[in-house]
């Protein structure tokens, strides 16, 4: 019976060994907030690739991917607990870091100075450029990085908002707005610059690049979910930087699918990338611009003091 009842001992125990070693990788999720801006197009081309998907598989991870309109339901929706990382431009990320419930900024998806534009009618010879600014009506989103973009080039001409006459909109009235002769010129972001620019009835009036301007966006986590899932994150922060390669080289169904996602041509899309310098590690330049941000935002009492901006970036922001 001693010969019989060993090895059965011995097999039971070698068989629990290997079953200790083969244990199951518990299955996990990420929720992904994706908006329709030009300025996350590596990351619609990772979605539409299915990269993101192959590269997370061996952690048994499901990609959920959230389409929002704008930054801010995408911060509500962070703060929520309904999603875990988003891309969302310069100011939903001071306001996201600002907020109450703790995030992180892990990584800079793109940024452009030349992707915000103050536009004009192009038969209104009255104004040609920022020097013509005095007394003209203006218009753009309250509290936008196309109302800093406003501030900074009256600044830079010596004039306030007390030298214009500033009107609060939509940034898809845009159009409208030009055309009834109800502003001078509109302060806005790609696509929407190269749609109406197209369109051939409008000017470029400023870039962005004629001031300090960055337009620095960023990736937002919530500090929760990074704790317990850097392994996540950095897996999407490099299939981001890997899709960044790839923009020139689109297919034919990837150029439709991005084309769709932003309400532009197919032949619109380079154009609009060349304006953006896709990257993904946080550099002192985007903190400074951050910065930057943080400070427009008091002077308009968006925010209510000033924060340092270094406290809110992860480490895995400055790997890449």
């Amino acid at each position: 019976m001693k010969r019989f009842f060993c090895p059965i001992l011995i097999l039971i125990c070698a068989l629990s060994f290997f079953s200790g070693c083969s244990k199951k990788i518990p299955p996990r999720t990420v929720r992904i907030a994706i908006q329709p801006s030009a300025a996350f197009m590596p990351l619609y081309v990772a979605r539409y690739a299915g990269t993101l998907e192959k590269a997370l598989a061996p952690k048994k991870v499901t990609v959920v991917w959230q389409d929002f309109e704008s930054g801010p339901p995408i911060n509500e929706s962070l703060a929520a607990d309904l999603s875990d990382i988003g891309v969302i431009g310069d100011v939903p990320t001071v306001v996201a870091l600002a907020g109450s419930t703790r995030m992180k900024l892990v990584g800079i998806p793109a940024s452009g100075p030349n992707a915000y534009a103050m536009l004009g009618r192009k038969d209104d010879d009255s104004f040609s450029s920022t020097k013509d600014l005095r007394g003209k009506r203006v218009a753009t989103v309250f509290g936008s990085t196309g109302h800093n973009l406003t501030k900074k080039l009256l600044e830079k001409e010596g004039l306030s908002f007390e030298d214009i006459e500033f009107s609060n909109i939509a940034v898809s009235d845009a159009e409208a707005m030009l055309k009834s002769f109800v502003a001078d010129a509109v302060v806005i972001w790609e696509p929407n610059i190269t749609r109406l620019l197209d369109r051939g009835f409008t000017k470029i009036i400023a870039k962005g690049d004629e001031t300090n301007l960055r337009g620095t966006n960023g990736f937002i986590v919530r500090e929760e979910y990074l704790t317990a899932n850097a392994d996540i994150i950095s897996v999407i922060l490099d299939e981001y930087a890997a899709a960044v390669k790839e923009l020139a080289n689109l297919s034919p169904d990837i150029t439709e699918k991005l084309a769709k996602a932003l309400g532009i041509t197919p032949e619109q899309i380079a154009p609009i990338a060349a304006k953006y310098q896709y990257v993904v590690s946080v550099t002192q330049d985007d903190i400074d611009a951050l910065q930057d941000t943080i400070s427009f935002l008091v002077s308009i009492q968006k925010l209510s003091s000033e924060y340092r901006v270094e406290q809110f970036v992860d480490k895995i922001g400055y790997e890449r």
